[in-house]
């Protein structure tokens, strides 16, 4: 395809979307925020330009006055907890986790409660209390607590489904290959990705489409695919994008 043709799926889908008078919510999360770097400046700068929301899951452990600084006149950027300082605590056998079974529950909800006051106490209302478990895993055992901290959802990888106590705003299309180049994904596939979760929501499921990126590692590929999604979206009738806050909200 054209890199033109390469938006038409997307285009048909969301066509369809107009005709039956419906509106796709979607929303953009970015993980691993610590500091200002020319990677986050770019990322603010390219979501400031169409003001589409942003939320940028910050690890507490690791940063300070200086993001918040940076922060502060970005209107459409809030903040969630990162866990607490991103460090695997799983055996080389399994799949990495910070908030797994592997620490006693306590010492895990003691240092998310760190992380929550320390953000929140940072950046003030642009602090979200949403949960983003580094690796996006979690023990299903720390979830009824989570309330009590002061969390009012969580937000990992995949299609919701249900999380005893706590309210579920999940991410889909992650933008990098993980488990290939470990750059961006060929554009094709991101937008056959998108395509396929509108049509998953076709049956009158209301659940926001989550945009997954992660800007200390972009490359060009993820970079100009975030900003061709952009443009492609942010006036189209069929499409609102949606802060987080709001989400959680609603």
């Amino acid at each position: 395809m054209t890199s033109n043709n390469v938006w038409e799926p997307l285009r048909i889908e969301l066509a369809r979307w107009q005709d039956a008078g419906r509106k796709a919510r979607f929303w953009l999360r970015d993980d691993d925020a610590v500091e200002p770097t020319a990677a986050l400046e770019r990322l603010l700068q390219l979501t400031a330009a169409k003001s589409t929301p942003l939320t940028l899951a910050v690890i507490p452990a690791a940063t300070g006055e200086a993001l918040a600084e940076r922060l502060a006149a970005q209107s459409a950027c809030l903040v969630a907890l990162h866990g607490w300082s991103h460090t695997n605590y799983a055996s080389a056998n399994e799949k990495k986790q910070e908030l797994g079974s592997h620490r006693p529950a306590a010492a895990v909800l003691g240092q998310l409660a760190d992380g929550f006051g320390k953000l929140k106490n940072l950046h003030h209302e642009r602090f979200v209390p949403i949960l983003v478990p580094p690796w996006n895993r979690i023990s299903s055992a720390l979830l009824p607590d989570l309330p009590g901290i002061g969390l009012e959802a969580l937000s990992v990888y995949g299609r919701a489904s249900t999380a005893d106590g706590i309210g579920l705003l999940n991410t889909h299309v992650d933008l990098m290959d993980w488990h290939g180049t470990r750059g961006g994904l060929p554009h094709e596939q991101l937008v056959a990705m998108l395509v396929r979760e509108l049509e998953a929501r076709a049956d009158g499921d209301d659940e926001p489409v989550g945009i997954l990126g992660h800007h200390l590692v972009h490359d060009e590929t993820a970079w100009s695919f975030l900003s061709a999604l952009i443009d492609e979206t942010h006036d189209h009738p069929a499409v609102a994008w949606k802060g987080s806050d709001e989400l959680i909200a609603s």
